[in-house]
């Protein structure tokens, strides 16, 4: 790892793009009307969430998951190919932890497969930007 190869910018850039997916997965349009139901929770529980609290520690641990990332990829061959197969592989490995952290929690697989799904992909498209944008 070369530190002087991260990307802060682009380490912004991908943590932002977390939110933007996660907007769009957790939509009514795509899984959130799943995800409410297999979370037991209602629309009006999640109104009632400290909102400063889920965004603030959202935006700082997608910083440090984009950060980590960038530092594994601070290497001269990274180019948007290798980033996305990094962030995927990334995005298998946190996978596997929601998903045996789900089973412990007696969720299902829907769950498990939407908050999993929502890790690959977010993960996946962060590699491409930091890979990207060097």
């Amino acid at each position: 790892m070369d530190p002087s190869l991260i990307n802060w910018p682009a380490v912004v850039i991908a943590a932002l793009s977390a939110f933007a997916v996660g907007g769009i997965w957790y939509s009514p349009a795509l899984f959130g009307t799943p995800w409410m139901a297999d979370s037991k929770l209602t629309t009006d529980e999640i109104q009632k969430g400290n909102k400063a609290k889920i965004f603030g520690f959202t935006a700082l641990f997608a910083l440090i998951m984009a950060a980590n990332l960038a530092a594994f990829l601070a290497e001269p061959k990274t180019d948007v190919t290798w980033g996305a197969t990094a962030g995927f592989l990334a995005g298998i490995w946190t996978f596997g932890a929601i998903a045996t952290h789900s089973l412990f929690e007696l969720k299902g697989w829907r769950y498990i497969f939407i908050n999993g799904g929502y890790s690959i992909v977010s993960l996946t498209i962060m590699g491409a930007i930091l890979g990207l944008w060097r």
